[in-house]
This record gives structure tokens, C-alpha cells and sequence, in this order.
């Protein structure tokens, strides 16, 4: 048996910690290059609740460009400490959940990954939600028929089936999508402007009544894409890297223009046309706006954005993380394909509709406890670890992160103070959670676990980097895993049911 052989056959062992889609990726198992990542950002960022967000802070009392740096300055500082969590990704190839044992324990994991894999189910259900009526609506002018459910049901199918198909599909319909979402976005500006022009209002000269603080609105978008934050290994370990790239900026250099340039920049465009929604017409939602006069292509395009906006962003953003923390939580019995059904149902059941009529409560509190865990994240694998991880020992039910019967009390301590004292005071959660997370954790780790559970990559051992020495993690089978060189198995890419 050739060693490409051995590798295909251990990718579909199943045991209480292994299962296919959350193993390691290999280097030849990365297909997303810099430019498919972009356009995959571009996508993530139009969503129809996006708009709220510009238009509360319009509706609050800021000036619209105002509204749009705020934005803008947000999502890139979200999209900064985006990069320190997606360096897992590139260098060790592992997911977000299945890291998570490493702070938390193999069992502990299980707590905070769940919560980020239902507010994913929970978007998903978000999203598909307002697609649904957006799509009733066009049905009920063409067909004279009205069931939002009836579209709800049947766009929620849709997704899941494309996500089923894996990450070269996701990227495959970003690259499609996101070209059409700027052009429809444009056009939505253009005839919103159109229509506050008749009124007689400048957009840019606009003041409404309210009182909303530029930090409140700076928060709320930080909270907006904190589960993005801290989740984003889930996508970036199927980046194309160079292997051997030990600099940070090189190894992670197709990682810059999704991060950097296209979600603060999509992110504050589409808030923007919220914002000139609200000023036109009083509506956040520039969809309903323009369908109530559309007609013929005017409705195909307003079709078109629905469809593509809410599908690009709920494939990578929220079907695939949730998918991920199921299958974590059960390997035996849960493949891929059946996480990405549970978030499905799961977002379906959580009453999406109920959620969105308290949207910037719902983003406090998921800022709150989840930037917890990214100051939780960020603290084990630079500070304590130095990017060393023992990957094998992720998948090993008697490895060192089995600390106290699969439990790390200082990570599951630190997460549930850090994170409550953060909905506390939930005006300034971001600030609050993230540090006192990290700092939490670290005072615990030092003090109370590592004397009792001796952690040997910290000791500055050699062999526990992966990208950076021109190596992947692979599983040979029977809980074996050794480091390979691309070139070691001939050239041949191991199929996974995720890719």
C-alpha cells in the first residue's frame, strides 16, 4: 500500500475525537488562493442586516459619512484580530473547534464551540429569513402567490446542498456572486440617491433627531463579526500557502485582501446603503424600498442580490462553522453532511424572525462571550504555545489536553468570568471581554495547570510548527499522525468530503 493509499484510507476513521472534515488539511489540500478569499469576503459582508446597521446610525443622529468610517474603522480593527486567529488555520491546518481542546480540554471544547455553532445556526436562520421574504415578495408579484415559509424552506434546502458540496463549491459561487453583488449594490446607491433627490434631502447633509454614540456604533459592528473573529481557522486552513513561509505576513499573505480591504470595505458600502434607505425613505431595508416600484429587470436584479448575497454569506459564514462544531461534538455519528443538515434545522428551530427584532441586543451578547474565547485563543497559541501545538494530541482521548477528565478549568473559568463581566457591562462588551479572557487565562494556566499538566511544545520544543517547516499534519490511521512534505505522497491529493 503506497502512502497516498494509507492516507486516503485513515481519512475516513471515525472515533470520539476524529472524523474526516476536522482533521488537518494538508498543503495540497488548500485550494483557495488570495483572490478567491477576497471575493469570498466580499460576499460574507453583503447581507441584508447589514443595512440595519447603517441605517441606526443614520437614524441615531451621525452624519451618513460618518456612519461609513465608523464602519469602515470597525471592521477593520475586527478584521486585524482576524488575522492572529487565522494563523492556526495556515500554519496547522486544524479547525476552530477541535483547536479549542487546547485551552479548553477534548471535552471542555464542546462548551464554547457550541455556543459559536448556534449563533452561526442562528444566522443562518437570520438570513435565509429576510431572503425568504425578499423572494415572497418577488413571488407574490409574479405568481400572485404569498408564503414566506414556503421560500424559507426552500432557500434554506438550497444552501445546505451547496455547502454539503464543500469548499471548492463555496469559493466557486463567491466568484460568481460577488462580481454581481457590487454591480447591484451600486445600482441600489444610485436609486436610493434617486429618490431622496425627489424629496429634496442631500444624503450627505442629512441629520436625523437621534442620539447614538459613534463608540456604540464602533462596538456593535465589532460585535457584528465576532464570531467570524474567532471561528476563521475554519476557512483559512484551505488557503493555498507556500511551504516553509515562517514569517507571519508571508504565510499569511492571501489572507490580507479578504480581511483587510474587502470586508471593511463591502461592510461599510452596503451599512452606506442603509443608511441612504433610511434618509430616502425612513425603511432600513433598501430592498423593500426599490421592490415596491420595481418591475420586470428591476425585480430579476433585486432577485439576484437576494439570492446571492444571503447564499455567499451563509455557506462560509455560518452553515460551514456550525457544521463543524456538530461534528466536533459527536465524530462518530456526524459527519459533514449531517452538520451542515443540523445547522439547518438548528437555525430554523432557534425562531430567527424573534432575533432580528433585537438584533443589536443579539450582537452584544454574542460579542460579549464570544471575543471572550478569541482573547481565550489568542493568548494560548502566541503567548503560551509561541504557534508550537501538539496537533496529535488534539485527537488523543489520553494526550496532554485531556487535563482534568477532558476539562480545562482555567480556559472554561476564564471564558464564563470574562465573558458574564462583558454582558455586564454590554455597552463596552468587546473592550472588556477579549482582555480580561486573556489575561484570565493566562494567571490560571501558570498558576494552577500547566505545574500539574506539563504542555512540551511550550518548552520551545522542535516539531511542533507545521506550515512554517514546509510540512502538514497527517493522519495515518489508528490515532497515528506524523509531519509530511507535499512531495512525500507523490503529488496525490487525499479527497476529503469537505473539500
Amino acid at each position: 500500500m503506497t502512502l497516498a493509499d494509507q492516507l486516503r484510507r485513515a481519512e475516513h476513521d471515525r472515533s470520539a475525537l476524529i472524523e474526516e472534515s476536522i482533521l488537518p488539511t494538508h498543503l495540497n489540500q488548500r485550494p483557495i488562493g488570495m483572490i478567491g478569499y477576497g471575493w469570498i469576503w466580499v460576499g460574507i459582508a453583503v447581507i441584508i442586516a447589514t443595512y440595519s446597521l447603517g441605517a441606526a446610525g443614520v437614524g441615531g443622529g451621525v452624519p451618513l459619512a460618518t456612519v461609513i468610517l465608523t464602519i469602515f474603522a470597525a471592521n477593520l480593527t475586527i478584521g486585524a484580530f482576524m488575522l492572529l486567529t487565522a494563523d492556526i488555520g495556515t500554519e496547522h491546518g486544524v479547525p476552530f473547534a477541535v483547536y479549542l481542546r487546547a485551552p479548553f480540554g477534548i471535552h471542555g471544547t464542546h462548551l464554547p464551540s457550541l455556543s459559536r455553532g448556534l449563533v452561526a445556526a442562528m444566522w443562518f436562520g437570520i438570513q435565509t429569513y429576510l431572503g425568504a421574504l425578499a423572494l415572497n415578495g418577488i413571488g407574490e408579484y409574479v405568481l400572485g402567490v404569498s408564503n414566506w415559509f414556503v421560500w424559507y424552506l426552500l432557500f434554506g434546502l438550497l444552501q445546505i446542498a451547496s455547502t454539503m458540496a464543500g469548499i471548492r463549491s463555496v469559493e466557486r459561487l463567491a466568484a460568481l456572486a460577488a462580481p454581481a453583488i457590487i454591480a447591484i449594490s451600486v445600482w441600489m446607491y444610485f436609486s436610493l440617491e434617486g429618490i431622496a433627490e425627489t424629496k429634496g434631502l442631500n444624503i450627505w447633509t442629512f441629520r436625523a433627531e437621534g442620539q447614538m454614540s459613534l463608540l456604540a456604533l464602533f462596538i456593535a459592528n465589532l460585535g457584528f463579526w465576532s464570531t467570524m473573529a474567532i471561528d476563521i481557522p475554519n476557512l483559512t486552513r484551505f488557503i493555498a500557502v507556500k511551504p516553509g513561509a515562517r514569517g507571519f505576513l508571508s504565510r499569511n499573505r492571501a489572507v490580507f485582501l479578504g480581511q483587510l480591504v474587502a470586508l471593511p470595505v463591502t461592510q461599510a458600502l452596503v451599512a452606506g446603503i442603509g443608511g441612504v434607505s433610511f434618509i430616502a425613505t425612513g425603511n432600513w431595508n433598501p430592498i423593500e424600498v426599490i421592490q415596491g416600484d420595481a418591475q420586470g429587470l428591476s425585480l430579476l436584479t433585486l432577485l439576484l442580490l437576494v439570492v446571492l448575497a444571503q447564499w455567499s454569506t451563509n455557506n462560509s459564514a455560518n452553515l460551514i462553522p456550525a457544521a463543524l462544531t456538530f461534528v466536533n461534538l459527536a465524530p462518530r455519528r456526524i459527519d459533514y453532511r449531517i452538520g451542515v443538515a443540523l445547522a439547518g434545522v438548528v437555525g430554523t428551530l432557534c425562531f430567527p424572525w424573534e432575533i432580528l427584532n433585537n438584533l443589536f441586543t443579539f450582537l452584544g451578547y454574542c460579542g460579549a462571550f464570544l471575543l471572550s474565547i478569541g482573547g481565550i485563543m489568542v493568548a494560548d497559541y502566541y503567548v503560551l504555545r509561541g504557534r508550537r501545538l501538539n496537533v496529535p494530541a488534539l485527537y488523543d482521548p489520553q494526550g496532554q489536553y485531556r487535563y482534568a477528565s477532558g476539562f480545562n478549568l482555567a480556559g472554561l473559568v476564564a471564558w464564563i468570568v470574562a465573558g458574564a463581566a462583558a454582558a455586564w457591562w454590554s455597552d463596552y462588551s468587546v473592550f472588556v471581554g477579549f482582555p480580561l479572557g486573556a489575561l484570565l487565562y493566562l494567571a490560571l494556566m501558570k498558576l494552577v495547570v500547566l505545574p500539574r499538566h506539563p504542555q512540551p511544545e511550550m518548552a520551545g520544543a522542535e516539531g511542533y510548527l507545521a506550515t512554517s517547516e514546509g510540512v502538514s499534519w497527517a493522519y495515518l490511521g489508528g490515532g497515528q499522525f506524523t509531519r509530511l512534505r507535499p512531495g512525500e505522497t507523490a503529488g496525490a491529493v487525499v479527497p476529503r468530503e469537505d473539500l
